[in-house]
């Protein structure tokens, strides 16, 4: 699907409730990438979805028309959980495209219930291949939302999400009539759980803000950046191909600094968390030499000669692709913040809006 078109698709998400499936359902809704036939938002949090559906139903801005009235034409929204087997074989049956972003995400929880996140990480990827497999579904792509922490993976969260990657790339020789490519990114700004709605929390509440570890570094990547990142795998990949963004990085602590500005908050620091990583690495040493730049992403491809098709790229990197690697200065930090409106005056307490 070298020119993605979505007219008259049939699009499934699971996970479709989280912070990325929103931003994700918000997009699509727009018709940039053409006006799917239906969008079906597949979890299993009852609650997020009626949240979901009634921001919709209650959003009438003249300025949001468009998403407003593709919402009552398109959007559907079904409850099951990828771990069962069942459920996914049936939400798969008329779906054109599928984006999993179904997953167990939170580093610590996953460290404390390991086999939790393998039967939603491993066994929910496998679910989704193997229906499509044994009931010979006219599924045309898939994409498989991965993680930094899948590259060299130092704990539970990132294990499963590596085992991930790999059943949804060598998935491509057991369902060639369907192409799976995977897309792999770093923290997620302003997204559920991650470090920046935290941060604004503890400055509205006085501080302190607390930092795990002075030497920690993360990308900086928009829930919209990651959408496109999405949109260009679905433009541009081939089958067993994973995409991950070319974006900056910067130390937690100017990005700490940035939020605090002139205000009178201390900075804590707490100590790694169970599992975590100092660094970001999105792009191993051992596969730079199949990684090739393609757009706004680096692309790597598969492991797997079969899918390469012989073809060999000519890398575009000479070492691992890391935030520690070069990290913005802090006035560029406060800028970028600016830029993505994050800073603690620009986002509204305490929830999000579904729709921004």
């Amino acid at each position: 699907m070298s020119s993605a078109n979505f007219d008259g698709k049939r699009i499934l998400i699971t996970g479709g409730t989280g912070s990325l499936g929103q931003t994700l359902v918000r997009r699509l809704l727009t018709g940039e990438m053409g006006t799917p036939s239906k969008i079906v938002v597949f979890s299993r949090d009852e609650a997020k979805q009626h949240a979901m559906r009634m921001a919709y139903m209650h959003r009438r801005a003249a300025t949001d028309e468009v998403i407003y009235r593709n919402f009552q034409q398109q959007l559907q929204f079904s409850i099951g959980d990828v771990r069962d087997y069942q459920s996914v074989a049936g939400a798969l049956r008329d779906a054109d495209i599928v984006f999993n972003a179904a997953a167990l995400k939170q580093v610590p929880t996953c460290e404390y219930f390991p086999y939790e996140a393998v039967q939603t990480n491993i066994n929910g990827p496998e679910n989704i291949v193997r229906a499509i497999q044994n009931q010979a579904l006219n599924v045309q792509t898939v994409v498989g939302i991965s993680t930094d922490k899948a590259c060299k993976p130092v704990n539970v969260m990132g294990m499963s999400k590596a085992i991930q990657e790999r059943i949804f790339i060598q998935a491509n020789m057991r369902s060639p009539r369907t192409r799976f490519v995977c897309v792999r990114y770093g923290n997620v700004l302003a997204s559920r759980g991650s470090v920046i709605p935290l941060f604004h929390e503890q400055i509205r509440n006085g501080g302190p803000v607390t930092i795990t570890t002075p030497e920690m570094t993360r990308f900086l990547l928009s829930l919209d950046q990651a959408v496109d990142l999405i949109f260009d795998a679905i433009r541009h990949g081939n089958p067993g191909e994973t995409f991950v963004p070319r974006v900056p990085a910067a130390r937690i602590t100017d990005v700490a600094a940035a939020l605090i500005g002139t205000r009178n908050i201390s900075t804590q620091v707490t100590g790694v968390r169970p599992g975590e990583k100092t660094h970001e690495i999105m792009v191993s040493e051992e596969e730079i030499f199949r990684t090739e730049a393609r757009g706004n992403a680096y692309v790597i491809l598969s492991a797997l000669p079969e899918l390469r098709g012989g073809r060999e790229p000519e890398s575009v990197l000479t070492r691992e692709y890391s935030s520690e690697s070069e990290t913005m200065s802090r006035s560029d930090v406060e800028g970028y913040l600016g830029q993505h409106r994050l800073m603690v005056d620009d986002v509204a307490a305490p929830e999000q809006d579904l729709l921004r």
